[in-house]
């Protein structure tokens, strides 16, 4: 079963060529770490993203290994010099064989 949910990418609304961008993601995700208990003391199964990535054209730009600790619904934030127009790709995967993709377009002026 697919437990992703709702994605946010946010970028500057007129971006440049030759500017450092500023991206900013979020992913709906439970990223159970398996240590928790439920109410009868048996642990929850563990349930994580553990790898975002993010292409930019053809070239990967951006990649995070991740780990149970961290939270629920992660956010990164990271910088992108914008040399063209093009198609960034960001994609999740968790521990059950999941995978999420958004894609956006990256137009340029100047």
């Amino acid at each position: 079963m697919n437990r992703f949910g709702k994605i946010w990418v946010r970028l500057p609304e007129t971006p440049r060529r030759g500017e450092i961008l500023e991206v900013r993601t979020l992913i709906v995700h439970p990223m159970e770490s398996g240590f928790r208990l439920d109410n009868r003391g048996k642990p929850y199964p563990r349930h994580i993203v553990t790898r975002f990535s993010c292409t930019y054209g053809e070239l990967e730009v951006f990649r995070a290994n991740l780990h149970p600790a961290v939270s629920r619904n992660p956010y990164f934030t990271f910088n992108l010099l914008a040399t063209q127009s093009a198609e960034l790709i960001f994609t999740w995967e968790d521990d059950e064989t999941n995978q999420a993709t958004h894609r956006m377009a990256l137009e340029l002026t100047g």
